[in-house]
């Protein structure tokens, strides 16, 4: 208890920074994600193309090369004076965008084709069927694999710390290069992780439960 106690401050930022990059990566990846979902089922064949080729790159790179990519290269290359916490964000909302993405699509299959057909014999546009027709109905779909997408997030945070970005695994490794007992190191930072994973998986049944249809 006396490790926790006596670094409480440096925990609480950790967790903090943890709860951030979490929360802003899920942002990105959401908004990503369903757009590119959108692509998939684009009638317009280079867009199609454009979803297929981001899910296929990103789901098959290891998330550490694109935590390298986008410390190392994206300043040098694209744009410079960044902060670590920006580029760590985009990294791991950029990759799980590609999850979110067929996550969504999955969703998308299972609406009856009727239902978009029936929207466009009524004038509507591709965009407006799948934003007022597809979506709604595919989201009670949609919500079980997101939430194990978002809690996979969480934990994929870790790998942040190692770049120079506060978070939990910052702060165990701070902790542990000071010399103290790695067990109990881990086991507060557990703890804090069971905590935001048990958040995202408490909303995430709330959701389904007020989405759910009586059958």
């Amino acid at each position: 208890m006396n490790v926790l106690l006596d670094h409480l401050p440096a925990f609480r930022d950790g967790f903090l920074g943890t709860l951030a990059i979490t929360a802003a990566s899920a942002v990105i990846a959401l908004v990503l994600g369903v757009l590119i979902a959108g692509f998939r089922v684009s009638p317009i064949p280079p867009l199609r193309a454009f979803g297929t080729a981001w899910v296929t790159l990103l789901r098959n790179t290891p998330l550490t090369l694109l935590f390298l990519i986008a410390m190392f290269v994206v300043p040098q290359v694209l744009f410079k004076g960044l902060s670590p916490f920006v580029l760590a964000m985009l990294a791991l909302g950029f990759y799980t965008s590609s999850f979110v993405c067929e996550a969504v699509r999955s969703g998308i299959n299972t609406v009856p084709l009727g239902q978009a057909e029936a929207a466009r014999s009524l004038g509507m546009t591709f965009s407006q069927t799948l934003r007022l027709i597809v979506l709604p109905q595919a989201t009670r779909t949609v919500l079980p694999p997101l939430s194990s997408i978002f809690i996979a997030l969480t934990k994929n945070s870790a790998i942040a710390g190692a770049f120079s970005v506060t978070e939990l695994f910052g702060f165990a490794k701070l902790l542990s290069d000071q010399g103290y007992a790695i067990a109990w190191i881990f086991l507060w930072v557990a703890l804090a992780y069971l905590v935001i994973t048990f958040t995202i998986s408490g909303a995430f049944r709330l959701l389904e439960r007020r989405m759910g249809v009586a059958r």
